[in-house]
């Protein structure tokens, strides 16, 4: 919009320059113009309202550029406040994430299950209660497991004749 805007003010004011350049269009009754090759001849009446629509060019040039603006800049200000929403709801995370880990910290690691009290059971079920913690899923209280980095595992490397030249996978020559 605002190229366009930027487009129509250009032309309204090179038609301006263009029949200010022109001393005799408003000496004469009629004026005579030429645009592409063509003559254009206007009379006074005519040429008063030439100049009238080139004055609404311009203004029209004038409101879509405006308009231009005001949309980039509503964009840029949605664009500004979503990323500071974004680093607050960031920092907001962060803080909590801080205050539960020093809770954590404070807090004694608790048994995967506390028995429950001998009235409170009942003689004919057997209540079997998850593990607390347990993200692998494998049914052991991960605060009770060990957290040793697993043994790595080789691997046998493979041998091959072919050879990667110029991006091309290639055979080496035989000779």
């Amino acid at each position: 919009m605002i190229v366009l805007g930027l487009l129509l003010i250009v032309l309204a004011g090179a038609t301006v320059i263009a029949v200010s350049w022109d001393e005799t269009a408003a000496a004469t009754t009629t004026a005579s113009f030429t645009v592409f090759d063509r003559t254009i001849q206007l009379s006074q009446l005519e040429f008063f309202f030439a100049g009238a629509v080139t004055g609404a060019v311009f203004l029209l040039g004038l409101a879509i550029l405006f308009a231009g603006m005001r949309r980039s800049a509503v964009q840029r200000r949605r664009m500004r406040d979503s990323r500071l929403e974004a680093r607050d709801r960031v920092a907001r995370l962060e803080k909590e994430k801080r205050e539960l880990e020093r809770k954590l910290e404070e807090t004694p690691a608790a048994p995967a299950t506390t028995p429950a009290p001998a009235a409170a059971q009942a003689p004919a079920r057997t209540a079997r209660t998850a593990p607390v913690v347990d993200r692998d899923r494998d049914g052991v209280d991960d605060r009770d497991e060990a957290t040793a980095p697993h043994p790595r595992v080789e691997v046998p490397r493979q041998h091959s004749a072919d050879q990667l030249v110029a991006g091309r996978h290639s055979r080496p020559s035989a000779g």
